[in-house]
C-alpha cells in the first residue's frame, strides 16, 4: 500500500513535469524513480513503459548513467517474469558501463543484485566472490544502506556455506553498521536471519530471543508488516519445534492473514506448509492435505522451488498408495530438474563473467595499443596543425590588411559623398536664396503694378505665381544647426504644424546626443520631417501623426504614422516631394519605405546608416 502510493504520487509528478516542459534532468531522475518503484509495486507493463523512457532519454542525451539504468531497468522486469538468467545478464551489462564512468556506488548496488541472483540459484561461491568485490567498491564512500545488505547477504552465503562462524561475524558486522543507520528494515532482517541461523543449528530457545527482539521493535506490525509476519511465523515454527504449540496455530493463521492481505504470494507457500506440518503433528490430515496443496499452489505461481520440492515431500507423505508415487516422481523430476538449471545457471553465470574479464583484458591491451597509435597520430597530427596555423595566421593578417583596406575605401568614399551633399546643399541654398529675394522681389514690384493699373485678374495670377516661388524656395532651402540645434528645430517644426484637430506626438528624440551626428545625416531627418508632415495634412487628412526617432547599432531610424486616409501603393505614383526626398536619402545610401493601404493610414519608415553602408530602397 505504501509503496503504491508513492509510485501515485511520483507519476503525478511525472505527468505534470512533462505537462510545464520542465528541466531534463528533473524528469530524468523522476522516471528513474518511477521505474523503481513500478518494480516494487510490481507493475510490469508500467516497468516497461519507464523502461522505454529512459532508453529514448539516453538515445536524445547520449548520457551513459542513462544507458546503465536502462540495463538496470531491463534486469528488474526480468526478475518480475523469473527468468533470472537474463536478469544476470543485464545486471552485468548495467555493472561494466557503471565501471566505465567510475559510479562505483551503481557498481556496488548491481553487484549485490548479481550476488542475489546467484544465491537463489544456489551458486553460493560465485554469491561471495560478487559481494566481496561490491565490498571493494562500496567500502571507499561508506554508503552504510548498502554496505549494511552486502554483509547480511554475506552471512546468509556463509551460512549455505557451512561457515556458521563467519556467517555469525557478518551478521554482528551488519548489526554494527545498523547502529549508525537506524535502519529499522536493516535490522529486522538481520535479527531473522541470525535467528533461523541458531533455529538450523537446532538452538530454538536462542533463536527465539532474535526473534523476538525483532518483534519488540515500536509499530512493527503497522509499519513492516511483512517482516512482521517473518519474525512471527519463524517464532512459532521454532516454538513448535521445542513442542510449546499452544499459541503456534493462532500464531501462523496471523501470519496467513497478513500475508494473504499484502499479496505476499512467494512466501505465503511457506505458511501453508508450515500449517501443514502443525496439522499433520495432530494427525489432521484433511487439513494438512489443504495446507500442503496451497503451498504447492504458491510455490509453482511464484516459481519458489525450494517450498516447491517441500510441497511435494509433504504431499507424498500425507497421501498413500498411487497418489503418493505420483508426487514423489513429480518431486524426483522436479529435484532432477532444478539440479540441471542450477548447474546450467553456474554454468552461464560463469561465461558471462569469464566473457567479462577476458573482454576487459582485451579491451586493456586495445587501450595500450590505441594509445600508442594516438600519440603518434597525435604527433603528426601536432606537425600539420603548426602548418595550418602558420597559413592561417598568413591567411589572417592578409585578410585583416584586405579588410583595413576597404573599410579605410569606405569611409574615404563616405566622407566624398558627405562633400558632395554640401555642395549640393549650398546650391539649393543659393538657388532657393535668388528665388526668395530676387525672383520672388520682381514679382512683388510687378504684382502692385498690375493692381495699380487695374489688371486685378493678371495680378491675382501673378501671385499665385509668386506664392508658386515662394513654397519653391522653401522647399529647396537649407536649415542650419549651428545656431539652433536639431532637437530644438525638430520641436520648433512639429510646433508650427501643431493645431487641436491636427495633432504631433513626437519620440526618441530626446535619446540620444545629436551632436555626434553628421549634419548631412540630421539636415535630411529634419526635411524628411517636413515633408512627411506636410503631406499628412495636405493630402491624408490625417488628424494625428507618431514621429519615431532611434539609433540602432550603426542606422539611425525615422519612422512616421499617420491616421490618414491611405492610398494604394501599387497605383499611386510618388509626388515631386518624395522624389525630392528620396533622391536626398540615396545620396546618403539610405533607404525609405512607404507602406499604406486605403483607409488605413501611411507608415514612413526612413534608414539612415551613420557610416555610409549601402541600402537598397523600397517603396511598398
Amino acid at each position: 500500500m505504501k509503496n503504491s502510493l508513492i509510485f501515485l504520487l511520483l507519476f503525478t509528478s511525472f505527468l505534470f513535469a512533462q505537462e510545464k516542459d520542465t528541466n531534463i534532468a528533473l524528469a530524468k531522475k523522476e522516471i528513474i524513480e518511477l521505474g523503481r518503484q513500478a518494480y516494487f509495486s510490481k507493475k510490469l507493463p508500467l516497468l516497461r513503459k519507464f523502461t522505454r523512457q529512459v532508453d529514448s532519454f539516453y538515445k536524445e542525451t547520449g548520457d551513459s548513467i542513462l544507458l546503465a539504468k536502462y540495463f538496470h531497468f531491463k534486469a528488474l522486469q526480468n526478475k518480475l517474469t523469473y527468468t533470472n538468467d537474463s536478469a544476470f545478464y543485464y545486471y552485468h551489462l548495467s555493472k561494466d558501463i557503471s565501471k566505465k564512468i567510475n559510479d562505483s556506488l551503481a557498481v556496488g548496488r548491481r553487484l549485490l543484485s548479481l550476488a542475489i541472483i546467484q544465491r537463489e540459484a544456489k551458486d553460493y561461491r560465485g554469491s561471495e566472490i560478487s559481494l566481496i568485490e561490491a565490498l571493494q567498491y562500496l567500502e571507499p564512500i561508506q554508503p552504510t544502506v548498502y554496505l549494511e545488505r552486502v554483509y547480511n547477504n554475506l552471512g546468509l552465503v556463509s551460512e549455505e556455506l557451512n561457515q556458521k562462524t563467519d556467517a555469525i561475524n557478518y551478521y554482528n558486522k551488519t548489526l554494527n553498521i545498523n547502529k549508525k543507520t537506524k535502519d529499522k528494515l536493516g535490522y529486522l532482517f538481520t535479527t531473522n536471519n541470525i535467528g533461523l541461523l541458531y533455529q538450523k543449528l537446532n538452538q530454538h530457545k536462542k533463536a527465539i530471543t532474535y526473534f523476538k527482539k525483532g518483534l519488540s521493535q515500536d509499530s512493527i506490525e503497522k509499519n513492516f508488516p511483512i517482516q512482521y509476519a517473518l519474525l512471527l511465523e519463524n517464532l512459532a515454527a521454532s516454538n513448535f519445534l521445542l513442542n510449546q504449540k499452544e499459541n503456534v496455530l493462532q500464531q501462523y493463521n496471523k501470519v496467513l492473514n497478513i500475508r494473504e492481505k499484502e499479496k505476499d504470494f512467494t512466501e505465503l507457500s511457506t505458511t501453508h506448509i508450515n500449517l501443514a506440518d502443525f496439522y499433520k503433528s495432530f494427525n489432521q490430515t484433511d487439513k494438512a492435505l489443504f495446507h500442503a496443496n496451497e503451498a504447492l499452489k504458491y510455490a509453482k505461481q511464484t516459481q519458489n522451488n525450494k517450498r516447491w520440492l517441500e510441497s511435494l515431500v509433504k504431499l507424498s507423505e500425507l497421501t498413500t498408495s498411487h497418489k503418493s508415487k505420483q508426487y514423489l516422481q513429480e518431486y524426483i523430476t522436479l529435484n532432477d530438474s532444478l539440479f540441471q538449471n542450477e548447474r546450467r545457471l553456474k554454468n552461464q553465470f560463469a561465461k558471462i563473467r569469464y566473457e567479462t574479464d577476458k573482454k576487459e583484458k582485451e579491451n586493456v591491451v586495445l587501450k595500450t595499443e590505441n594509445q600508442q597509435k594516438q600519440a603518434e597520430i597525435l604527433y603528426h597530427k601536432q606537425q600539420k596543425t603548426i602548418g595550418w596555423l602558420a597559413a592561417a595566421i598568413g591567411l589572417l593578417l592578409f585578410g585583416f590588411s584586405v579588410m583595413f583596406y576597404f573599410q579605410r575605401r569606405r569611409k574615404l568614399l563616405y566622407q566624398a559623398q558627405l562633400q558632395q551633399v554640401q555642395v549640393r546643399e549650398h546650391e539649393r541654398k543659393q538657388i532657393a536664396k535668388s528665388l526668395h529675394d530676387e525672383v520672388a522681389g520682381d514679382l512683388r514690384l510687378l504684382h502692385r503694378k498690375l493692381e495699380k493699373s487695374n489688371l486685378l485678374e493678371e495680378a491675382q495670377k501673378l501671385d499665385a505665381v509668386k506664392e508658386n516661388v515662394r513654397n519653391l524656395s522653401h522647399q529647396l532651402s537649407s536649415v542650419s544647426f549651428n545656431k539652433v540645434s536639431f532637437k530644438n528645430q525638430i520641436i520648433n517644426l512639429v510646433s508650427d504644424y501643431f493645431e487641436p484637430d491636427f495633432k504631433i506626438k513626437l519620440n526618441g528624440l530626446q535619446n540620444y546626443n545629436w551632436t555626434t551626428v553628421d549634419n548631412s545625416i540630421k539636415r535630411l531627418l529634419y526635411l524628411s520631417t517636413r515633408e512627411s508632415i506636410q503631406n499628412c495634412k495636405k493630402y491624408a487628412k490625417a488628424s494625428k501623426i507618431i514621429i519615431n526617432f532611434s539609433v540602432h547599432k550603426k542606422y539611425v531610424h525615422l519612422d512616421i504614422i499617420d491616421d490618414g486616409i491611405g492610398f494604394d501603393t501599387n497605383i499611386s505614383k510618388k509626388g515631386i516631394g518624395l522624389q525630392n526626398l528620396q533622391e536626398r536619402i540615396e545620396e546618403l545610401n539610405g533607404t525609405l519605405t512607404i507602406n499604406s493601404e486605403v483607409g488605413k493610414g501611411t507608415q514612413t519608415d526612413i534608414q539612415i546608416p551613420l557610416n555610409g553602408w549601402t541600402n537598397k530602397n523600397t517603396f511598398s
